[in-house]
């Protein structure tokens, strides 16, 4: 049998499709009927009929139709299925023949035209002899016809044509090759459509009307081909519910048959069929959980059918077809939009089917191990006549036979002998290998990445089994990064050893070498022995000679694998091989750690590379480098112990490149850093260890940054969780696991031996000049050179204090905003062991809140280290946080003459300017002299002097002035007339006399002025005597333009007696005179 023979038909697993031939088309010489071809097949869209159409002659002999069978009485079958019927109704046997003929209803010839016509129709009629298959007829017109009714001729002449043709007028239809073509065809193929579902109705009517004369005795088989059929029919009538209830149907009936060794195949190949195309009309009808349960239903009925011992991989390859089938039912279906989940997709059943086809690879490896001399039968006892089998399912040296007892047994076993032979030949791995690849493909989609990992090692196997070694190592080394970072090791290993034997059989150096090295380490699970086996092959490679061959390898590949190492032996080139462990678990195992996280840059740098070896035996390596970010250092860094390539494995303990499997061996490296690498990080880039040397062959193991490989953070992590007690190890030697790494370290300059002091009295006051005096003293044992000094605000602060905080070294002066807010690198000289110097160093804030001052020194200073005579820029710095606050707080309030508080003033009236000056300083304060400028609105009374000149204020002392003003008319300004700026010129009590004053500008708040129509004025004198008279005068004054009439009236008091009208009325705008006379004394009101 051929291998493809499990391969469903085609005719299966096509969409059934109603069968329309068309005759009467020229569709090569004539351009009218290759547009009409041409309408009916190109871009079909899913919404026009289903109906397959062909074209073919008119006198094209279809398939003969058999005799009808009246009786069933002695008939016995001899198959379930043909395999020929179903291609035979798809593609051979048409529902509807259409018969296309030009022909206008005014045709000048009518009569030979329409005879010719129905000519045609009955050739095609004698060509389908006794089929139900329906006959129409097409006539191609030149002309648009008229609606029915109105072209009387064409009637008429319609009539004529379906009596000569014998058909109804239902067949009968008019094509008008017009513009509109494609919408006439649409319309035409709905017509067929309807003649092909009668047809294919009367076709299951008449199969239906053969079960009255079958018995379920000797007709069994009859029973479940005629339900096929039907459920066929069906399909191609589109009535895809009826067909799925009649396969269902016929499911049942397959096994309801008896089954024997002899018909076990042919029951299971229909079995296969039916349960298909139930599958596929329930995922067409979107009860995807229905195909699912027909599926199990079905392995479940079919798995333990396996048949004839001897054959048990055709089971076997059987079951593998069905999953892989259903596989494909169930991506078709999710291509067309059914949602699949993760624990359930198409990715299972392609899995299963990869399964079933290595069971099937088993059983024909031991089934079919012939002797070489066993020569395949003659004649084939697998060829038919025809070249095809009568019957699915059926064997092809004893077609038909349906008798459970074998009559000719040499024949059978013969034809066993052939199959067995034939599968010898089946390329079993690439089918695996096919399965496996749709499997990982699914599980991809659908995120199952250890399914995936799972089956690409077994598509790695495959192709180890199938001598294609480069894929096969491809495959494993993608999947074993995901089996090391989860810590598999027993799957790793077992990844290792195949890879090992694929890289051995192509010797490939690097490959070998890198597998052998991992192999030998702790993530191997192989035993002592065929770690030292791998050991010993890892020592001969690096020797430059041939390694043994690697276990359960093939003989033949292993003959050719010997004669490849022989030449890569023989052929010069590199013999320097680097290989970086950070994705591997090699068998040495690398730290490195500085000793401290800084060092100053006078100080040597030592840091430790702790090495670790867990192969079978002691290991001896050559050489040892370490790099760094700075190249420069990498000099100082190396070991290197010179050997011969046959001493790797002898002399295990002398050496420091010697390892001993368990111990950990330490090694310490120190260097002097650079001066200009302070402030710089020095990182450890690498760590490369050689094993073997350049007259052999050489590995470089290199470890990125401080060594760990790809199981170092997982190693690291369990033994942080653990809380297992450690065994007490020797003083020399510790534990692994505690040794953290540690790549990179800090330079940072020579510790300052100075002495930096701040003095200085605060808290500032806003604006002055404060002052910070510096003083610096050397307590080194040597001079020190180019001293700076850097002062001021300390950067990264807000940027409004930047900008408020002005910073100089001469304080007789003030500072504006053109002065920075930090001063660099201000050159002080060279100082002399216990010499100090004094800076005085003036601040100016603008603004209240804390500052952070910064004072940073800096020097150069010779010094040795290891030695080596280096000069060392040191530097010390020192910060304080400085409060700034007011000097004093300022009250202003405006008063009457008779110091009464006012809300508002009046025009031309004089009133009281009052200030209030309030030290807020926790220092004494000088008040230097005070200034008061005017607005333009407002006028003094009297001359403008300070009046607190020279006056030093303690804390909480205040000092007043008094002004007295007068706001000339200005009419109503809104929001008040401002009064002008008060300036107090002021500075410390304990300031040094060339500090600048201070001037401090308050501006005065507004004042509301208003205008009253008279004025009155009292002149009297200051005091009186008692029983003396007392003038007294009021002055009265019209501020309005008009002239106003006043009433006077005077109220008694008994302190006073006084001559002169009590009431009186007169002009505005004059003065009237009393005269008192005193009656008491002290102060009396009148």
């Amino acid at each position: 049998m051929s291998p493809t023979q499990w391969d469903l038909p085609v005719e299966l697993c096509c969409r059934p499709m109603a069968f329309v031939t068309l005759t009467g088309l020229d569709v090569v010489y004539n351009a009218v009927h290759r547009a009409v071809w041409d309408a009916f097949c190109a871009n079909r869209r899913a919404d026009r009929v289903p109906i397959s159409f062909k074209v073919l002659p008119g006198d094209h002999e279809y398939p003969k139709c058999r005799p009808k069978r009246t009786s069933y009485e002695w008939y016995i079958p001899k198959g379930i299925l043909k395999t020929g019927w179903m291609n035979k109704h798809l593609n051979l046997v048409p529902a509807l023949v259409v018969v296309f003929y030009e022909l206008d209803w005014d045709e000048p010839q009518w009569k030979e035209k329409q005879s010719e016509c129905a000519t045609r129709v009955e050739i095609v009629r004698q060509s389908l002899q006794g089929r139900n298959t329906k006959v129409a007829v097409v006539l191609i017109q030149k002309k648009t016809p008229l609606p029915p009714g109105e072209d009387v001729i064409a009637s008429e002449r319609a009539a004529a044509l379906c009596n000569a043709c014998e058909l109804s007028g239902k067949s009968l239809f008019v094509l008008p090759h017009t513009d509109h073509l494609v919408g006439y065809i649409i319309r035409l193929e709905n017509a067929f459509y309807e003649h092909a579902q009668t047809y294919y109705y009367t076709e299951i009517r008449r199969v239906k009307s053969h079960k009255e004369f079958l018995n379920k005795t000797t007709h069994q088989l009859l029973f479940v081909r005629h339900q096929f059929k039907i459920a066929f029919f069906s399909e191609l009538k589109q009535d895809t519910q009826n067909a799925l209830k009649n396969y269902r149907t016929a499911y049942n009936l397959v096994h309801e048959l008896r089954a024997h060794e002899t018909n076990i195949l042919e029951i299971k190949t229909m079995a296969g069929f039916i349960n298909y195309k139930i599958c596929r009309l329930c995922f067409q009808h979107n009860t995807p959980l229905d195909a699912i349960a027909q599926f199990r239903k079905h392995i479940d009925l079919c798995k333990k059918k396996i048949g004839s011992a001897e054959l048990s991989f055709e089971h076997a390859a059987w079951m593998s077809k069905q999953f892989q089938a259903f596989g494909d039912l169930f991506d078709e279906a999710i291509k067309l939009g059914l949602t699949a989940i993760q624990t359930q997709n198409p990715g299972f059943y392609y899995q299963q089917a990869a399964y079933y086809a290595q069971e099937r690879k088993q059983l024909a490896k031991s089934l079919c191990n012939h002797e070489a001399s066993v020569m395949y039968p003659n004649p084939d006892p697998l060829e038919t006549q025809t070249g095809v089998l009568d019957f699915y399912g059926q064997r092809s040296w004893r077609q038909g036979i349906l008798s459970f007892d074998l009559s000719d047994p040499e024949k059978e076993k013969v034809g066993v002998l052939a199959i067995q032979l034939k599968e010898r030949n089946v390329a079993h791995s690439e089918i695996i290998i096919t399965l496996l690849s749709n499997a990982v493909a699914q599980f991809k989609k659908y995120k199952c990445p250890r399914m995936k990992s799972h089956l690409m090692v077994q598509m790695g196997e495959e192709y180890y089994y199938a001598k294609d070694y480069t894929k096969a190592l491809k495959l494993l080394d993608y999947v074993m990064c995901d089996y090391r970072s989860e810590g598999w090791w027993t799957l790793l290993t077992s990844i290792l050893t195949t890879a090992l034997k694929c890289s051995y059989l192509m010797a490939q150096l690097k490959d070998y070498i890198t597998y052998s090295l991992e192999l030998l380490g702790r993530a191997s699970t192989l035993k002592d022995d065929q770690k030292s086996r791998i050991e010993k092959n890892l020592i001969n490679v690096l020797m430059n000679e041939s390694p043994d061959p690697e276990p359960d390898c093939d003989t033949f590949a292993g003959k050719t694998a010997q004669k490849l190492w022989a030449d890569r032996i023989s052929l010069a080139g590199s013999n320097v091989f680097t290989i970086g462990v950070q994705d591997f678990v090699p068998f040495v195992q690398c730290k490195a750690k500085f000793h401290a996280p800084s060092f100053h840059v006078d100080v040597p740098v030592e840091f430790d590379i702790y090495l670790k070896a867990d192969c079978p035996h002691p290991i001896r390596f050559s050489k040892l480098c370490v790099s760094f970010n700075n190249q420069e250092y990498n000099q100082f860094c190396v070991i290197e112990e010179a050997s011969k390539a046959n001493e790797v494995l002898e002399n295990p303990t002398q050496g420091k490149m010697c390892l001993v499997p368990g111990k950990t061996r330490k090694l310490l490296f120190k260097f002097v850093a650079k001066t200009e690498d302070v402030g710089k990080k020095i990182e450890i880039t690498s760590v490369d260890l050689a094993l073997g040397n350049e007259t052999g062959r050489c590995v470089v193991l290199n470890w990125q940054g401080g060594g760990g490989d790809a199981a170092s953070s997982q190693e690291a992590l369990q033994a942080a969780r653990s809380f297992k007690r450690r065994p007490k190890l020797p003083d020399n030697e510790v534990h692994w696991d505690s040794i953290i790494i540690q790549a990179s370290t800090m330079i940072i300059s020579r510790v300052p031996n100075i002495s930096v002091h701040l003095q200085h009295e605060p808290p500032a006051l806003t604006n002055e000049m404060y002052c910070l005096v510096v003083t610096v003293q050397s307590h080194e044992k040597t001079q020190i050179r180019d001293v700076k000094l850097t002062a001021g605000l300390k950067p990264g602060q807000d940027a409004n204090l930047t900008q408020k905080t002005h910073v100089t070294l001469h304080g007789t002066e003030l500072c504006d905003e053109s002065y920075p807010a930090l001063l660099t690198d201000i050159p002080v000289g060279d100082l002399h062991p216990g010499e100090q110097l004094e800076k005085m160093l003036y601040v100016r804030c603008g603004t209240v809140g804390s500052r952070m001052f910064l004072v940073y020194v800096s020097y150069l200073i010779n010094t040795t280290a290891e030695e080596k005579e280096i000069v060392c820029k040191c530097h010390k710095d020192e910060t304080v946080t400085i409060e700034t606050v007011f000097p004093f707080d300022v009250a202003v309030k405006f008063v009457s003459t008779k110091f009464e508080h006012l809300e508002r003033v009046y025009a031309d009236i004089p009133f009281l300017l009052m200030t209030d000056l309030l030290s807020a300083s926790p220092w004494a304060l000088t008040v230097v002299s005070s200034e008061l400028q005017l607005a333009p609105s407002m006028t003094t009374v009297d001359q403008l002097e300070s009046q607190v000149d020279n006056v030093v204020l303690q804390t909480g002392e205040s000092a007043s002035e008094c002004f007295c003003l007068r706001c000339p008319s200005l009419g109503n300004v809104e929001g008040g007339v401002a009064t002008g700026h008060y300036i107090i010129s002021w500075k410390r009590t304990s300031a040094m006399e060339n500090i600048p004053v201070i001037r401090t500008v308050i501006t005065l708040p507004h004042v509301i002025v208003e205008n009253i129509p008279l004025h009155v004025n009292a002149d009297l004198p200051s005091f009186g005597r008692v029983r003396e008279s007392l003038p007294v005068k009021y002055h009265l004054q019209n501020k309005t333009d008009f002239v106003q009439d006043v009433e006077i009236s005077v109220e008694p008091s008994d302190a006073f007696m006084f001559s002169g009208l009590k009431q009186i009325r007169l002009p505005a705008q004059a003065f009237y005179s009393y005269q008192y006379f005193c009656q008491a004394t002290g102060s009396t009101h009148g």
